[in-house]
C-alpha cells in the first residue's frame, strides 16, 4: 500500500480522545507533566487522520517511556536510548505507518545521543516527543544532560560542572528537518505543535518542557506561571516580529547575529525594526540563534516552531532505491543471494 493510501479521511475515521485510550491506571507521580502530554496526545490524535492500527509508538527507559500503554494504539517499549533505532527499524519495515518516539532528556541525550543525532542526519520520517524535566525521575533525582550547571542533585551534591545539551540546537546542528518547543502546561499550543509534527514527512521534534514535582520542582515556573510567562516567552509565529510582553510593549530584533530586546514603548523601535520569524527559512543560521537564547536571561524563551524544511526522508529514499533496483534486476531470490559471489563447505 502507498503511504498516502494509508491515511484516511476524516468522514470514515470518526475517532475521540477516548478511542485512544487504553483505559488503563496512569501511573505517573501526581501532578506530573506527563499527565498533560499524555492527554494532548489522547485529544489531538482523531485528527490525525490515520487508522489506530497505523499509528506506532515507540519508548526508551524512564517515566515518559510508559506512553504507549497508555496509547490505545500499536506500542513498543524498547531499551534504554534505543527507541529512535528501534522506531527507525518499524517505519523502515512498514513505510504507511505514522511513528511517534516517546523519550526523556536522560533516555534520549545520554545513551541515546548517538541514535538521536544519526535519526536526524538521515530525516528519517519520526515524530520524537522529548519530555525535557532537566532530571532523571525514574532512577530518583539524579542530574541529567539537560541539567543546568551548578545543580546540586543525587549524584552532585555539590552541584553538577557539567554544560547542559541544548535539544533544539543538537537538533538543527543535526539536521533535523522539524524542530519545536512547547510546555506542558500550554495545553493548547501543545496541541498545535503536535498536529503540525504530524503533518512533516521527516524528522520532527517537539522538546516538551515539563514539570517533576517530585525531584526538580518548578524548573520551568518563570515560563510557566501567570506573574511571569508574559516577560519571558515568546511564541514564534511564522511572518510575525519576535513580540512580548504582558502588553506586548518588548521586542526582539538582531544587531548583526546578536539578538537584543527592545522597548517598543519608548519610541526608539518600532515592530518594523523587530526579527520577523520564518520557520520555513532553508538557512538554520537563525534557528540556531533562537535555540542559543536559553543560554541568555536577558532574552525570552521561544516556543513554537524554530524551523521545518522539506527534503526527502530516509525511509523514502530507501524504499525508492529498492523499487529501482527491483525494475532493474528484478526480484530477489534469498537462495541465489546465499550462494552468489565466494561460497566454501566446512568438511
Amino acid at each position: 500500500m502507498a503511504n498516502n493510501e494509508s491515511a484516511v479521511s476524516q468522514s470514515e475515521v470518526k475517532l475521540t480522545a477516548k478511542d485512544f485510550s487504553t483505559g488503563q491506571d496512569v501511573r505517573w507521580c501526581p501532578g506530573c507533566g506527563d499527565y498533560s502530554i499524555l492527554a494532548q496526545m489522547q485529544r489531538t490524535a482523531p485528527d490525525f487522520g490515520m487508522k489506530k492500527e497505523n499509528i506506532v509508538y515507540v519508548s526508551g527507559i524512564g517515566c515518559s517511556s510508559r506512553f504507549p500503554y497508555y496509547m490505545d494504539t500499536y506500542g513498543f517499549h524498547s531499551i534504554h536510548g534505543r527507541a529512535p533505532a528501534i522506531a527507525t527499524g518499524v517505519k523502515l519495515a512498514n513505510p504507511e505507518l505514522m511513528v511517534w518516539v516517546a523519550t526523556g532528556d536522560g533516555d534520549l541525550l545520554s545513551i541515546g545521543g548517538n541514535h538521536f543525532i544519526h535519526a536526524c542526519r538521515r530525516n528519517i520520517d519520526l515524530k520524537i516527543l522529548l519530555f525535557n524535566n532537566r532530571i532523571y525521575g525514574l532512577t530518583k533525582g539524579q542530574y541529567s544532560p539537560t541539567s543546568e550547571k551548578g545543580k546540586k542533585t543525587k549524584s552532585t551534591p555539590f552541584g553538577s560542572v557539567d554544560y547542559p545539551f541544548h535539544p533544539i540546537s543538537v537538533a538543527i546542528g543535526s539536521g533535523a528537518t522539524f524542530v519545536a518547543r512547547s510546555l506542558d502546561r500550554e495545553p493548547k499550543h501543545l496541541q498545535a505543535m503536535m498536529s503540525r509534527a504530524s503533518k512533516h514527512t521527516g524528522i520532527a521534534l517537539i522538546e516538551i518542557l515539563q514539570n517533576c514535582n517530585i525531584f526538580n520542582d518548578g524548573a520551568f515556573e518563570l515560563y510557566t506561571e501567570k506573574d511571569t510567562k508574559a516577560d519571558n516567552v515568546v511564541v514564534l509565529e511564522h511572518g510575525k516580529p519576535l513580540v512580548f510582553g504582558k502588553n506586548n510593549e518588548k521586542g526582539v530584533r538582531l544587531n548583526g547575529f546578536n539578538p537584543e530586546v527592545v522597548s517598543l514603548e519608548d519610541g526608539k523601535f518600532s515592530l518594523d525594526d523587530l526579527w520577523v520569524h520564518d520557520e520555513f527559512d532553508p538557512d538554520p543560521t537563525r534557528a540556531f540563534i533562537l535555540s542559543r537564547f536559553i543560554d541568555n536571561n536577558a532574552l525570552p524563551l521561544p516556543i513554537g516552531i524554530f524551523m521545518q524544511i522539506q527534503k526527502t526522508s530516509y525511509d523514502a529514499d530507501v524504499e525508492t532505491q529498492i523499487n529501482n533496483i527491483k525494475t532493474s534486476r528484478g526480484e530477489g531470490d534469498l537462495k541465489s543471494l546465499f550462494f552468489d559471489g565466494n561460497t566454501w563447505e566446512v568438511a
